[in-house]
């Protein structure tokens, strides 16, 4: 198993015990992932709308940003139990279309179940990797993505992908964690961080420069350092929100 597929399996694995609630230390309260998603933008008529589906995970909150309209088709990156998609789906309405994608077959089978229970009609999950996304050539209106991009071992790929993916003058909008200082070599080999969103993200000059090597014109919307201290015991990173257009 080479290093980037040994990374994947690491980030599968923890992700799927997060959405089965196994042998999971990080997983919060109810009232605790509630507090987080408040701390990165999120409203309690939102987190209402998403049901169950917050688990605590994200670092921002594409969906507020992403001038999403009703009939858009929206992909969203590494979508978890769901929650973006819940809001994107609120946004796009009867005609639009939203479409989730994750890795880990547990969060899928969590999302859809969420979506069952709330009889969406507009909104469907599908498993796959974001390096590769099952998704048509120019068919997507808007991409997000939640704190997800750092997990990939190949972003310039991701990148690619979203590129092709979105139809002319389409948009990509991310919360992601990008860093501010270089991580030690204990702390890039820790599996850890690499799954808490820390050791597998790379120096905001350098993930906004591989944005742009994807072909996209880059504007940052907005920067959180503060959340270094509320979630990532004072290293050096911040939580950036990125609109990025075809």
């Amino acid at each position: 198993m080479d290093k980037n597929d040994e990374v994947k399996k690491i980030v599968k694995n923890f992700y799927g015990q997060v959405a089965t609630k196994s042998s999971c230390s990080c997983c919060g309260t109810k009232a605790q992932n509630a507090q987080i998603a408040k701390s990165i933008g999120y409203s309690d008529e939102e987190l209402k709308i998403a049901g169950g589906t917050n688990l605590g995970l994200g670092c921002g909150n594409p969906t507020a940003v992403a001038h999403i309209k009703e009939g858009d088709t929206v992909i969203d990156l590494g979508s978890g139990a769901g929650l973006d998609c819940f809001l994107a789906a609120q946004k796009v309405g009867e005609t639009g279309r939203v479409i989730g994608v994750d890795m880990s077959p547990e969060m899928i089978a969590l999302a859809n179940e969420a979506a069952q229970k709330q009889g969406y009609k507009n909104l469907e999950f599908r498993l796959g990797d974001i390096e590769n996304l099952p998704a048509d050539d120019n068919s997507i209106d808007v991409a997000i993505s939640n704190c997800v991009v750092n997990l990939a071992p190949d972003k310039l790929k991701v990148f690619k992908e979203v590129y092709r993916v979105l139809k002319t003058g389409g948009r990509m909008y991310l919360s992601d964690i990008v860093l501010l200082g270089d991580l030690t070599e204990e702390q890039r080999s820790d599996s850890n961080l690499l799954a808490g969103c820390v050791s597998g993200a790379l120096l905001k000059d350098d993930y906004l420069k591989i944005i742009t090597d994807a072909g996209f014109q880059v504007a940052v919307l907005s920067e959180d350092k503060e959340i270094s201290k509320r979630q990532y015991q004072g290293i050096a990173l911040e939580s950036i929100k990125i609109e990025a257009k075809k």
